[in-house]
């Protein structure tokens, strides 16, 4: 009968030819029950990344996105937004969003096998702040009863989005930098509400089923703040998208 010994770990492990030693098979079971702990562990960490999609569309996605949105600076004590009366000035509250992922190139025109290009045109509502104020209105003279005034800003933007691991269920993905169109409401001090300026973002999503994905998504907005207001923000939520 012969025997060969192999070092795993730093542990040595015998093997009889043509089965196992009955006295070491406790200590054996239990170092390889340690091992099938960790393969499996990576195993689940790793699986998404090993799956290969179904492609079934070309490449396009339409998207719809939600979460939590704040602005760097709030816009309490203005004109329009509360008069320094029952202040307006909280930086954080929600979005909702949708948009176009369009393929431009599967392997980055030549340069990269596995990331795709693609073209993102996106719209993105955020609500900051919502309170009964007075604002400007008690600048008409006379009892002025409070009415409700919401801070809220729409964005429009046009972006270059870059997705790795082509052909996999599993995909992240950023932006490097994208342009930004931004409303405002209520207008700035000096009536303002347009502005322009840049995104950076990144995500992974998810192929769950056929053209069927789920994502998550952050992004921060670094705007020009031509409106006389900072308009800096940043968002991050998750997303559904449909493949076509």
């Amino acid at each position: 009968m012969s025997w060969r010994s192999s070092a795993i770990q730093g542990q040595c492990i015998y093997f009889q030819k043509g089965g196992v030693m009955n006295k070491n098979r406790r200590g054996r079971a239990k170092g390889q029950g340690r091992w099938a702990l960790v393969v499996l562990a990576v195993t689940l960490a790793l699986a998404p990344a090993w799956a290969w999609a179904e492609e079934t569309g070309k490449g396009n996605l339409v998207f719809f996105r939600g979460g939590f949105a704040g602005l760097t600076n709030g816009r309490g004590g203005e004109l329009f937004t509360d008069l320094n009366t029952n202040r307006n000035n909280a930086n954080s509250g929600y979005y909702v969003g949708a948009g176009l992922d369009l393929l431009l190139s599967r392997d980055l025109w030549g340069l990269m096998n596995g990331v795709s290009a693609l073209g993102e045109i996106g719209v993105e509502f955020k609500r900051f702040d919502s309170n009964s104020v007075t604002n400007s209105a008690i600048l008409g003279g006379g009892a002025v009863p409070a009415n409700q005034v919401q801070v809220t800003m729409l964005t429009v933007d046009v972006a270059p989005k870059f997705k790795f691991m082509e052909g996999r269920a599993f995909r992240p993905w950023i932006i490097p930098l994208g342009l930004d169109f931004h409303v405002i409401s209520p207008p700035s001090n000096q009536t303002n509400y347009l502005d322009i300026g840049v995104q950076f973002g990144a995500g992974f999503e998810y192929q769950v089923w056929k053209e069927f994905k789920v994502g998550l998504d952050g992004r921060f907005h670094l705007a020009s703040n031509q409106t006389n207001t900072v308009n800096n923000f940043g968002t991050i939520g998750p997303y559904i998208g449909i493949g076509f």
